[in-house]
């Protein structure tokens, strides 16, 4: 005895749930957000000291402050150029958050040690713990 895949009625509603579009759909958002997720970083573009790359353990969701330093000495607050004095009010309203957030220094590769200095000594000033100091990998 043979089975037969076949309707009997050709008018009958089809009740399944056809998922190609949908998976066209996630595959579009997912080449989407690869590509755009790069540009979302803007920064000061600096030449990084560079590390042996190393497994990086899994970060929780935190609040992360960006220094930039540049390889004139000039600092930056995210993109905003800042004075040093400018900057040690800044640390100061952080330092009295209940919760302040991660600082990122990153130093231009070429820049003289001493800036890079400068700027931890205004961090220690207001006893802040959370920093990170940024490399590019190797």
């Amino acid at each position: 005895m043979a089975r037969t895949f076949r309707r009997k009625q050709s008018m009958e509603a089809v009740s399944e749930i056809n998922v190609t579009p949908l998976i066209d759909l996630a595959f579009a958002l997912l080449i989407i957000f690869m590509i755009t997720t790069p540009l979302l970083e803007q920064t000061i573009p600096l030449n990084l000291p560079k590390e042996d790359q190393r497994d990086q353990g899994a970060r929780p969701d935190v609040e992360v402050q960006v220094i930039s330093i540049e390889k004139d000495g000039q600092v930056h607050w995210g993109t905003e150029p800042v004075s040093m004095a400018k900057l040690d009010e800044m640390l100061n309203r952080l330092a009295a958050r209940a919760e302040p957030p991660v600082l990122s220094i990153r130093g231009d590769a070429d820049i003289d040690y001493q800036h890079i200095i400068d700027v931890l000594n205004l961090v220690k000033k207001h006893k802040l713990t959370r920093i990170s100091l940024d490399t590019a990998v190797r």
